[in-house]
């Protein structure tokens, strides 16, 4: 005897999303397994190539390679965010968003995440998931940047900005897709190698870092000081649009790190002041350089800031004075580096000194 089965219309809603959340459970299964394999695959290959400091010192940090160890995380860095954004549908979306965080870039970010994880004793795989969270969001706010009711930039790390090629409608999706992605990377990929506590304080981090006492915070102050007279404002406005908009970034980047690799509240106070002077440097840095360096050196439109009419250091004090303020910064930021272990605080120290000699 035929049997007829009565399905209701939220039966079949609740069988379908069943199906669905089991689709993005094995998605994100998969997602999660593949980034943890590339990491170790490529943490292991790293300890091969890797020149370690022998000094008593981070004076001896020049026998680390620091170079080789740039490239080597970023090359984990790329595997693992060319993971995390697979194509899926809608296509376009999609698109929009590897267009950006897959153009490359010198990965400071996430680097630093990395570098200050294995600085209190974590490793590579336990931090590359807050390493692509604080990248994917950094690349949501070029995105943003680069709009037209923003900075207006047409190029990008050497390619046509994201507006410019999708649109400026698909150019807001994609920034905002790569906002809620950074987020839900981070928790996913992270469940069970990181306590949740901890992951919860990583969230609060992250989120205070971007909010409207982080970065968006110094984007407004920043967009609103636009054709100030630069002998009416003062240096201490001039630090706080770059403590808010770029250096806020590089510290939660920093303090997800060690977080995520076990260290100590002391430890983690430490890499807070040592990435707002590496983060005030990097705009310092930046700033000699739009006005030192050619478009096609950039990768992006030189002078920029300078027909927007935007704050820099150089206008407030000169570029002498810009470069004084970079050298004293680079050093407050190795002095916070003292009392760790000279071969595993060689990468930061190493860092600090390339954003302060970088020319692009």
């Amino acid at each position: 005897m035929a049997t007829t089965v009565h399905l209701s219309s939220s039966s079949l809603f609740s069988q379908s999303r069943g199906r669905r959340d089991n689709s993005i459970s094995s998605v994100k299964s998969l997602r999660k397994r593949t980034v943890l394999s590339l990491s170790s695959a490529l943490t292991s290959q790293d300890a091969g190539h890797m020149i370690q400091p022998e000094g008593k010192s981070n004076d001896n940090n020049s026998a680390f390679d620091f170079k080789l160890y740039m490239i080597r995380k970023a090359e984990s860095v790329n595997a693992a965010l060319d993971v995390s954004v697979p194509l899926l549908k809608p296509l376009t979306i999609q698109e929009a968003v590897r267009y950006s965080l897959l153009a490359g870039g010198k990965r400071v970010r996430p680097l630093l995440c990395i570098a200050a994880c294995e600085l209190v004793g974590g490793d590579e795989a336990t931090a590359m998931s807050a390493a692509c969270a604080v990248e994917m969001i950094h690349t949501s706010s070029l995105i943003h940047d680069d709009l037209p009711c923003m900075d207006n930039a047409d190029l990008r790390r050497g390619k046509p900005t994201n507006h410019k090629v999708y649109g400026e409608d698909m150019a807001v999706l994609a920034g905002d897709a790569l906002l809620a992605l950074a987020f839900e990377h981070m928790t996913v990929v992270s469940s069970g190698l990181v306590a949740p506590e901890k992951m919860i304080r990583a969230v609060v981090e992250l989120a205070r870092a971007i909010g409207t006492t982080g970065l968006v915070a110094g984007q407004m102050i920043d967009l609103a000081s636009e054709r100030l007279n630069p002998d009416k404002v003062g240096l201490e406005h001039l630090e706080f649009i770059h403590l808010h908009k770029t250096a806020a970034l590089l510290e939660a980047a920093a303090v997800l790190g060690v977080i995520m690799g076990g260290g100590t509240e002391q430890e983690i106070e430490k890499l807070r002041k040592y990435a707002r002077c590496i983060g005030l440097l990097f705009q310092v840095v930046d700033d000699i350089l739009d006005v030192t360096k050619s478009t096609e050196e950039l990768g992006k439109t030189a002078g920029k800031d300078v027909m927007a009419g935007k704050l820099t250091y150089p206008r407030l004090i000169g570029l002498e004075g810009s470069r004084e303020v970079a050298e004293k910064l680079r050093r407050e930021a190795e002095e916070q580096l003292l009392g760790f272990d000279p071969s595993k605080a060689a990468p930061l120290v190493a860092l600090a000194s390339y954003i302060a000699c970088r020319h692009n």
